[in-house]
């Protein structure tokens, strides 16, 4: 097994775990050739809903699967995107589920930083003004914690097909946001 197949197996066995996001990060950031793409598409997917660090890193990892950079850059916003997508699909079921769980959305509650009520306050704003399309709009901010974001507007939203739509939607714009503002130092890496 390569550097990039073990890598893919440490992502999705929970491996990480043991050192946490900045394992997560090195494994992505050294990722090569096409085991490259599935660790994108693992690390995207994870993040969604387990890991709490930035899906912009991406965008680093070496991969060289194509004739140029910029091919390359496209294969790696797309399978971001799409393992965001599907990762963020694990999100929405779990907070379906906390909406029917009274003990933990109590708990949530009582914690020190108030996660519910700040989150949902932010989601309800952006649900009511905007709906699925604020949420595609506020997961493109480059470098914001999305994650908790995901799992409030989960539990105040009901239809998978939008929410899937909407957050593959906001990882496209998020990553080429990012090429957009940091493109140059992105390119040379």
């Amino acid at each position: 097994m390569n550097g990039s197949t073990s890598g893919v197996a440490l992502l999705l066995s929970g491996g990480l775990a043991v050192g946490g996001i900045e394992s997560a990060q090195a494994i992505v950031e050294t990722a090569t050739g096409w085991p490259g793409v599935g660790i994108v598409f693992a690390y995207s997917f994870l993040i969604a809903f387990a890991l709490p660090g930035p899906s912009e890193i991406v965008l680093v990892a070496p991969l060289d699967i194509a004739p140029s950079r910029a091919v390359t850059l496209g294969v790696i916003v797309l399978t971001s995107a799409v393992g965001k997508a599907i990762g963020s699909l694990v999100a929405f079921h779990i907070g379906q589920e906390a909406k029917q769980s009274g003990p933990l959305i109590r708990w949530l509650e009582r914690s020190r930083f108030d996660v519910v009520s700040w989150s949902q306050k932010r989601a309800v704003e952006i649900a009511q003004r905007y709906g699925y399309a604020g949420l595609a709009l506020a997961l493109c901010v480059p470098f914001f914690p999305d994650t908790i974001s995901l799992y409030a507007f989960a539990v105040l939203e009901e239809n998978y097909w939008k929410f899937a739509v909407a957050t593959f939607a906001g990882s496209l714009g998020r990553l080429l946001v990012t090429l957009g503002v940091f493109g140059g130092a992105i390119s040379l890496v």
